[in-house]
């Protein structure tokens, strides 16, 4: 059991906010790259935008880039919370609030549990559960892999910062 309390619902939300203005950029990023790839491939007569009025009208009306395009997006979002938890359990929005995911026995995340995790947020809408959850403040994510958000001291918070160094 951890020495750190469990985050509650608002403080959890405050850091999805902050970090969801983070993922954002980068979808933002990775579909413009997405973008220039449609427009290359275009460009070699791979593809013919065949009417469309612009590559956006193209993607949206051509189920594979589509499809594409949406797992791009959920690749991305998964990516990052995974790759921040595997790294120091601190996403920017959680050291920014100093929150911390750990696992119920003090083990470090694996990549594995990490990305679980990350799909089993639910987008964030695993966090409800806390409401409800007086006792342990666990979310979905949280039950399903074995992790707890907690709340860091500002002394703890600043180590676990300085220790990605």
């Amino acid at each position: 059991m951890s020495e750190f309390p469990n985050a509650g619902f608002f403080r959890r939300l405050a850091a999805l906010l902050y970090d969801g203005l983070v993922v954002i950029a980068f979808a933002m990023l990775s579909t413009v790259l997405f973008l220039l790839l449609v427009q290359g491939a275009i460009s070699l007569e791979w593809l013919s935008m065949s009417g469309h009025e612009d590559i956006s009208a193209f993607v949206q009306d051509t189920p594979l880039l589509y499809w594409l395009r949406l797992a791009l997006l959920v690749s991305v979002s998964v990516f990052f919370f995974t790759y921040f938890w595997k790294k120091s359990g601190q996403t920017i929005g959680m050291r920014a609030w100093r929150l911390q995911v750990v696992t119920t026995d003090g083990a470090p995340l694996s990549w594995g549990k990490a990305a679980l995790r990350s799909v089993c947020a639910l987008l964030g809408l695993g966090n409800l559960l806390v409401l409800i959850d007086f006792k342990h403040k666990r979310a979905l994510q949280d039950r399903l892999t074995g992790t707890n958000v907690i709340v860091l001291s500002k002394e703890e918070n600043r180590r676990v910062y300085r220790s990605l160094d």
